[in-house]
């Protein structure tokens, strides 16, 4: 394969990549430059297409799940080295560690090794990033897509930008650099809540919390200290499931014994008010504890891309101080939008929200809040209303359909994709949980688009029998 300047910056570390800018101004035998003589021959990309490569260094070093070892981060932009800096790296996820592309987290260092918030790839100053690998996901483009569909709708979402991956001078392919969820003014914007505010309005908020696996909790299972449970059973549960919510700010090793007090009352307190007689009622029901709105865009978001892990799994809400709860920001989508061949999540004509009914066996169930809020007229009218408002916007196919073919350009333009799967040869092959095994990036694609159709049209027509 003959080697583009774009295969140069992949394959080479800085001191090659520096040395690569003075070659390409020397000249050859004949006197023609030897960028020249590769323009000529129509295998460069022009540094106006070029995504962002990041290469990072170990020294050799193999990155652990945790903890996070010492290495350095280049970033190139358009062909011009536009940031340098210590990192801390290790490798994130769950079950997707078991495939060899692997996702990375990171945190922007200062010459002392101490973290530091700074500005990346144009996002805002934090020092917390993400690195994810799509590999199951053979579009490449599904988180992109809803992250970027959850910000049209006017709530926060991590920012996203395609890039592509060196690390110690191998090629890694095209990740998708993340924002990871923090509470700061740029990402979860909400007070920043201090160990010794324990009482009045100080406790109120501000508070993050999730429901997910317990991959990176403190204590490595679900215990008193990181995660409180619900009183209330899933519905459908067939064994002993719980639903679980674990803090996730202030972290479980930072909350103060009175703040885990108080936001585990809370959320019962929201429970109860939801599982009362008096559920529907906007003084003593759930209303007085929620941001329904916020509830309703979580909602729309997870059944529009059946979501296979929505409500379950990767699910976050909050609250401010003097607030109700909140749901989101989202995260994780990379089986949603029919990349899951289990529990219908290939599907594009069944309620996400009613996984129980169809998997009551799995270990992560769905709480009971979305079959209770769903009988509640008022509720109802609000999904109904913005779906039929998204529908003339955001989701129209149409936009969504442009975002698809706007991402893929992008890549194309960059070479990126035609590297990316000579490095991962797995189109014609099965990955967990693939619904769907296309023979070509087109052929996922088109297995994308087409269940998107289908499951705007099924919905139309499900929310309206709601």
């Amino acid at each position: 394969m003959k080697l583009t300047l774009r295969h140069f910056y992949s394959k080479c570390s800085l001191r090659a990549f520096l040395l690569l800018l003075f070659l390409t101004t020397a000249c050859s035998k004949d006197g023609t430059s030897i960028e020249k003589e590769i323009e000529k021959e129509g295998i460069t990309i022009a540094d106006a297409d070029k995504i962002p490569l990041v290469n990072i260094n170990t020294n050799g070093a193999t990155i652990p799940d945790e903890p996070k070892i010492d290495a350095e981060v280049t970033v190139s932009e358009k062909g011009e080295i536009t940031f340098v800096n210590n990192i801390g790296i290790e490798i994130r996820g769950s079950s997707s560690q078991m495939f060899p592309k692997k996702s990375y987290g990171f945190e922007t260092r200062d010459e002392n090794n101490e973290d530091i918030d700074l500005p990346f790839l144009g996002f805002p100053e934090e020092e917390d990033w993400i690195l994810y690998a799509p590999y199951s996901d053979k579009t490449l483009v599904r988180n992109k897509l809803i992250f970027d569909l959850a910000r049209d709708l006017g709530g926060y979402a991590s920012r996203t930008e395609f890039v592509e991956l060196d690390l110690n001078g191998s090629y890694k392919g095209v990740y998708v650099l993340m924002e990871k969820i923090k509470r700061n003014a740029f990402r979860v914007d909400i007070n920043k809540l201090k160990t010794d505010e324990n009482t009045g309005e100080d406790l109120t908020g501000g508070y993050i919390l999730k429901i997910d696996k317990t991959t990176g909790t403190l204590g490595g299972e679900l215990n008193e200290l990181n995660s409180f449970t619900s009183p209330y059973l899933p519905n459908n549960a067939s064994t002993t499931q719980t639903i679980a919510f674990q803090y996730e700010y202030p972290k479980a090793e930072d909350i103060t014994s009175e703040q885990r007090t108080y936001i585990s009352d809370y959320v019962t307190q929201f429970e109860n008010a939801l599982a009362s007689d008096d559920f529907m009622d906007p003084d003593m029901g759930y209303n007085a504890y929620i941001d329904a709105d916020s509830f309703v865009d979580f909602f729309l978001l997870n059944e529009l891309s059946n979501n296979v892990d929505g409500y379950r799994l990767s699910t976050f809400m909050y609250k401010d101080k003097n607030e109700k709860l909140k749901m989101g920001p989202i995260w994780d989508f990379n089986l949603a939008f029919g990349n899951a061949d289990y529990c219908g999540g290939g599907a594009y004509d069944v309620w996400a929200y009613r996984f129980n009914e169809r998997c009551s066996e799995d270990y992560w169930l769905v709480p009971f809040w979305w079959d209770r809020l769903l009988q509640d007229p008022s509720f109802l009218a609000k999904v109904k209303t913005r779906w039929s408002e998204l529908r003339g916007g955001v989701f129209a196919e149409g936009s969504i359909q442009s975002k698809l073919d706007g991402y893929i350009n992008t890549l194309d333009k960059a070479g990126a994709l035609e590297t990316n799967f000579e490095t991962w040869a797995i189109f014609g092959m099965y990955i967990w949980p693939n619904n769907y095994i296309g023979e070509s990036h087109a052929d996922e694609m088109g297995y994308m688009k087409s269940w998107i159709s289908n499951r705007l049209d099924w919905l139309d027509q499900a929310i309206g029998d709601l």
